[in-house]
């Protein structure tokens, strides 16, 4: 029986303390980046079923 999740709940705390460096990801960038990959992938794989 597959399991339907209706609502999800995400809290972060970002501190951001003015430091930011060109040319490389922030730590909020990569974060973001990891949910965006793993929501395509889920969505990859609902497509597959």
């Amino acid at each position: 029986m597959p399991i339907e999740i209706k609502e999800l709940h995400i809290k972060i705390n970002v501190d951001d303390s003015g430091k930011t460096t060109k040319g490389k990801r922030t730590g909020t960038d990569e974060v973001v980046a990891i949910c965006v990959e793993q929501v395509m992938e889920l969505l990859k794989l609902q497509k597959e079923r």
